[in-house]
């Protein structure tokens, strides 16, 4: 059967941003999210909502004729947040995901449960973030003047390894890794904004993987130079790209994205700083919201699940399971994804880095993250997601591209969890316990479900947005070829040792 013939119609949503200076406040900022948006006229628009520069929710508002766009936003930003503590005091860590609701009327609303803004971000943190989103890529003596660090130049203040980003906050020593594979076009503009970072103190890497031609090294040497490093990773898949750029890294802590993404600038500051408060902590994880939902297919991936996690920061501790989570912590998928995840380098290398049978360019499919997330979990490592780190990305837009991350989902799910036990026997005892309820959540997130027009993007939990039956078949199908695609993977990269493990030649089987 045709597949086209159940394809929803969705309208083009506009992507934008509102900075209040409260829940009730005025507005400090609206406009597109990323620079160079069109402007906002009118129409429908999905929209991230900050306090004082710090997301705390988002809200899809249908803009009436002749009504002024900011103050449309503003209204149905202010109603969702009725309620929330002012800006500036600290809120708390949350070992439980809080249940999630859409509102109703002419915008729905779609708050969460958050942390108000961090302290010491105000109409100044703002300000900054428009001025440096309009300069990425530039390492200017002008932010030199200011006081303001760039990458691959000392810090002004220093303390046991440690630099002061913005407002104070204790940053670690980091790399971030980029892998990549013939999409240069796109890898720049997300190594434009990660250069335009505040946090004070790191590098980048740039992984290519398994390069068909030499249009990314192009790229960095001739547009970045020594601001970038680039490596090349010969074998192919994810995971053995992130493992080669982990071996290169000489950051305490390892903070990964993709080359689809726009980073805010204070994403790695936010990402790394848990780390310097808790020497437990072996990972972390963030916001990922859409840079654009201008097709169906976009649309419909942000609202089966997207990326996003909410707003409410979260910890995850293994002696203490949350007690809301009965299936943890084999729901590796709500813990983050792996365009916005960071771990403690001495973390990651312990637990081995990512397993190389996993990710996207190999049979599994995907997994690559979640595997690491439940392995950091068993070696007795905290993980913290927290949303003021913040990405956007670019889903892809057409709808076979859809069709095969509905398969990709379900494959590289069913592809972790082999890997977990593979690696990790001793977990086989606690799956069995909890595979029941396992499969029960399984079938509830993969189920077909009319187009019911109540759907607002990424309002994950609500199970009310539509999701065809012929993605939903795909995603099944794709969990049952999971642990095949694993196990070929395993095979094929039987032998290749990790990059940092020198002891042996790699050896990679056809």
């Amino acid at each position: 059967m045709d597949s086209t013939a159940h394809r929803p119609h969705l309208a083009e949503l506009q992507v934008t941003e509102l900075d209040l200076d409260g829940p009730d406040g005025a507005v400090l900022s609206f406009g597109p999210a990323l620079p160079g948006g069109t402007p906002v006229r009118g129409g429908t628009v999905y929209t991230l909502v900050r306090l004082r520069g710090r997301p705390v929710a988002t809200v899809v508002c249908r803009i009436p004729p002749g009504k002024d766009p900011a103050d449309a936003v503003a209204a149905t930003a202010r109603a969702a947040l009725a309620g929330r503590e002012p800006p500036g005091r600290p809120g708390p860590v949350r070992s439980i995901r809080p249940d999630q609701g859409a509102g109703s009327g002419a915008c729905d609303r779609r708050p969460e449960d958050g942390g108000p803004p961090a302290e010491g971000r105000g109409r100044a943190d703002a300000e900054r973030r428009r001025l440096t989103t309009t300069q990425h890529g530039g390492t200017s003596r002008a932010r030199r003047a200011t006081g303001e660090c760039v990458p691959g130049h000392a810090s002004p203040a220093r303390s046991a390894g440690q630099d002061l980003a913005p407002g104070g906050r204790r940053t670690p020593r980091t790399s971030v890794v980029v892998a990549t594979r013939e999409r240069a076009d796109q890898l720049a503009r997300a190594l434009d904004s990660l250069l335009a970072q505040d946090h004070p103190d790191f590098e980048v890497v740039v992984v290519d993987n398994a390069p068909a031609t030499g249009a990314t090294q192009d790229l960095v040497e001739h547009k970045y130079g020594e601001r970038v490093r680039y490596v090349r990773e010969s074998v192919p898949g994810l995971a053995i790209a992130h493992n080669r750029g982990v071996a290169v890294a000489d950051g305490t802590v390892i903070a990964f994205t993709d080359d689809d993404v726009v980073a805010d600038p204070h994403w790695l500051t936010a990402l790394t700083a848990p780390f310097v408060a808790d020497p437990g902590l072996g990972c972390t994880t963030g916001l990922i919201l859409p840079a654009r939902l201008r097709t169906p297919a976009q649309i419909l991936l942000e609202s089966h699940g997207g990326f996003a996690k909410g707003f409410e920061p979260r910890e995850y501790d293994p002696a203490h399971p949350p007690a809301g989570e009965p299936l943890f912590p084999f729901t590796a998928g709500s813990f983050g994804s792996g365009a916005n995840m960071a771990f403690r380098a001495a973390a990651l290398r312990e637990i081995g880095g990512f397993d190389p049978a996993t990710g996207t360019g190999t049979p599994a499919r995907g997994g690559d993250d979640l595997y690491a997330f439940v392995s950091v979990l068993a070696a007795g490592h905290r993980l913290r997601y927290t949303p003021d780190a913040l990405v956007w990305h670019h889903h892809r837009e057409t709808w076979q591209d859809l069709q095969n991350q509905a398969y990709g989902y379900g494959a590289g799910l069913t592809a972790y969890l082999t890997a977990v036990l593979a690696r990790h026997p001793a977990l086989l005892p606690a799956l069995l316990r909890k595979l029941p309820r396992g499969l029960a959540h399984a079938r509830t997130i993969t189920a077909h479900r009319d187009a019911a027009g109540a759907a607002v993007p990424g309002d994950h939990g609500a199970q009310d947005y539509p999701w065809p039956r012929h993605l939903s078949r795909l995603e099944r199908r794709g969990m049952l070829a999971g642990p095949i695609g694993y196990a070929k993977a395993r095979l094929r990269v039987r032998g290749v040792p990790l990059p940092w493990d020198q002891r042996q030649k790699p050896r990679v089987e056809t």
